[in-house]
């Protein structure tokens, strides 16, 4: 069944620019690994986790995954004029799970700053939503978050699938002010381009399931 959004949903003034300068600086405070482009895991920092367990948090994310969505990882994305990057057209494809599975669906396995990861099928991805939370204005010059509407309905893709894809369906640029979410389905066909001003975008992407437990022998485990 098709579903009601075109994978993505652009949510403004969920909170306050104040709870995302508190919040920012909180994030600076906490004890993670972080990179120039930002930090992996986070959820366990409490002003994070406090934000992924946000009432309006768990209303967008129930639209996707159905009651009582569970927040399993948090990523910080900090783009700014001493790291800026291109993110290629691609589908985020990996999940982080509790053990390894000895099943052809799953794989190439990793381990990401010591957690155990997996690509995902698809029918394991369609489970997932992620939501964007904007800790600074996100607009067109700052190197934005980047769509294609509706390209999560075909599934995982191959390279040259994608990049089809990207010749044919119109972008769309997920901007908005700080305090805005953008909710995104994994399997969408995403990029971000290099920001051409010096405004920083600092992003908090949780993702959220119904159940941590995917089937018998699947679980994410939280990071």
């Amino acid at each position: 069944m098709r579903e009601a959004s075109p994978g993505y949903t652009i949510h403004e003034s969920i909170f306050e620019p104040a709870d995302m300068a508190r919040a920012l600086t909180q994030i600076a405070a906490a004890a993670v690994d972080r990179t120039k482009a930002g930090a992996r895991h986070v959820l366990n920092v409490p002003i994070v986790s406090a934000l992924g367990a946000d009432p309006q948090m768990l209303a967008i994310a129930s639209g996707y995954v159905g009651r009582d969505p569970v927040p399993f990882r948090a990523t910080l994305f900090d783009k700014s004029s001493t790291a800026n990057w291109l993110v290629v057209w691609h589908q985020d494809t990996a999940l982080p799970l509790r053990r390894r599975i000895d099943s052809a669906e799953w794989g190439p396995w990793s381990t990401k700053a010591g957690v155990l990861y997996a690509h995902a099928p698809a029918w394991a991805l369609e489970t997932v939503v992620a939501l964007r939370i904007s800790l600074d204005d996100s607009t067109s010059t700052n190197g934005p978050l980047r769509v294609l509407p509706n390209t999560h309905l075909h599934g995982v893709l191959r390279d040259a699938q994608i990049e089809q894809l990207s010749r044919k369906v119109s972008p769309i640029d997920c901007v908005t002010a700080a305090g805005g979410v953008v909710a995104m389905r994994p399997l969408i066909v995403h990029a971000s381009s290099k920001a051409v001003d010096d405004q920083p975008r600092r992003v908090l992407h949780i993702e959220y399931v119904a159940a941590l437990k995917l089937g018998t022998d699947v679980e994410l485990v939280t990071a």
